[in-house]
């Protein structure tokens, strides 16, 4: 009992795992049959059995066993549907599965049409999140934390290259943002910060920041520095994307990603902590402000994406509430991370148009589960994800290490925060616009 507790995973695979191998294969058929995922057995069959003896009735079809695989955190099981069964049918009895198989919980998903795959697992993974040790692939590609059901949840941002994350107060939503930059620091990419609290938030991590602003008048600079840059990116792109007629047809590009190596500027990815602080005024000149940074965040969330920026954006609540323009640059913000929420209204705003399902789930994270949250996306799949304790010092030291590769844009220069760390590296940036 005491490594149950103390070591989940070491018990699942010494303990848990046969015992589970067994329940599911000794009572499969009869689990199937209870939970109704059966299917009438074709008319051959049932022809068949009367031949060779008339008084045994041809058995229902039930979904097939095609694998199965252990894992340290619980097993995985794909099953080819029987016909007529959906994976729809599968999900709504995945609760009278994990109580049939005495395990903590069962995830379905579709592999291809027929094929479905059970991630069942062994014990709560998020309850001490333990970080997978192999990276994520691709050039933009970051593990920032767990899902339940044992994967990790990765931040692609070639995938989804703007995101807004909510979440009341003490509810991780900085812990979020710090496992980020700490996965962010190690790769060939600019972070920018906008943290209008002053700073405490970010500038621990200036030895990594190619710029930082600590107030909204220096964020209005900021954020008109960082739409010049990308214009400047467009003009780079439409000299190199390779519309001559000589040009193969393969090589031609519509984004950053499509050009030469030696060309291609360094991505962007702009961390914005709290997003409320720009859309607060307090007099007229304080609205002529908030106007334009609006302006200039709706088109970096609408255009930027092509020449590699990328929009992180963090609040405690992001609704039209917060004046013009607020719903117009939400609508363009892709991913939604949704931690534990004061109110139902909050979990609407990120969650409300993706699934309803992932509202209510945003509403039932308690509130000593600090770095829960909901993940979704427009596809309307969504997942419950919690980040690893990340303490500010193991960021800020990690940044330091990797200061040596915080790429300097000219465009951004009188935006850097102060570090007594040696001189950047020069890295390419956006070539000269056409003359």
């Amino acid at each position: 009992m005491v490594a149950r507790v103390k070591v989940p995973a070491v018990y699942w695979t010494l303990v848990g795992l046969p015992a589970a191998l067994y329940r599911v294969l000794s009572s499969y058929r009869a689990t199937m049959e209870a939970c109704e995922l059966t299917v009438s057995p074709p008319w051959w069959k049932v022809f068949a059995r009367k031949l060779s003896n008339g008084d045994q009735v041809a058995r229902p079809g039930i979904p097939q066993i095609r694998g199965i695989r252990p894992t340290s955190t619980g097993l995985r099981l794909r099953l080819r549907l029987a016909a007529g069964l959906a994976p729809e049918d599968v999900v709504k009895s995945a609760e009278r599965l994990r109580h049939a198989w005495g395990i903590y919980s069962v995830h379905v998903a579709e592999i291809k049409p027929g094929i479905v795959e059970l991630r069942l697992t062994g014990f709560d993974v998020l309850e001490r999140v333990r970080m997978p040790r192999r990276l994520a692939a691709g050039p933009l590609s970051v593990t920032v934390a767990l899902r339940e059901d044992g994967r990790p949840f990765v931040r692609d941002y070639q995938a989804i290259p703007q995101a807004l994350t909510l979440g009341a107060n003490k509810s991780g939503k900085s812990m979020y943002q710090r496992c980020l930059i700490k996965a962010l620091a190690p790769l060939d990419v600019a972070l920018v910060g906008i943290d209008c609290k002053r700073g405490v938030e970010q500038t621990p991590f200036a030895p990594r920041l190619t710029a930082l602003a600590i107030n909204p008048d220096q964020a209005e600079g900021l954020l008109d520095a960082l739409v010049e840059e990308m214009e400047d990116r467009f003009d780079l792109l439409c000299l190199h994307q390779g519309i001559d007629p000589w040009t193969p047809l393969e090589d031609i590009t519509s984004d950053i990603w499509g050009l030469p190596k030696k060309l291609r500027p360094v991505p962007i990815v702009v961390l914005i902590d709290e997003i409320a602080e720009l859309f607060l005024t307090t007099s007229r000149t304080d609205a002529a402000r908030r106007d334009r940074m609006v302006t200039q965040l709706v088109r970096l969330a609408q255009l930027s994406r092509a020449v590699g920026i990328h929009l992180e954006v963090c609040g405690q609540r992001f609704g039209a509430e917060l004046g013009k323009g607020a719903t117009a640059l939400r609508a363009q913000l892709t991913g939604r991370v949704v931690h534990r929420c004061n109110d139902k209204q909050t979990a609407e705003m990120g969650l409300g148009d993706i699934n309803e399902l992932a509202v209510f789930a945003a509403t039932a994270i308690a509130a000593d589960r600090a770095g829960t949250a909901i993940a979704g996306d427009s596809s309307g799949g969504w997942s419950r994800i919690r980040t690893p304790k990340t303490t500010l010092g193991e960021v800020a030291a990690v940044c330091r290490e990797f200061a040596h590769l915080t790429p300097q844009l000219p465009a951004l220069d009188g935006f850097r925060p102060p570090t007594n760390t040696p001189a950047p590296a020069t890295v390419p940036a956006a070539a000269p616009s056409t003359p």
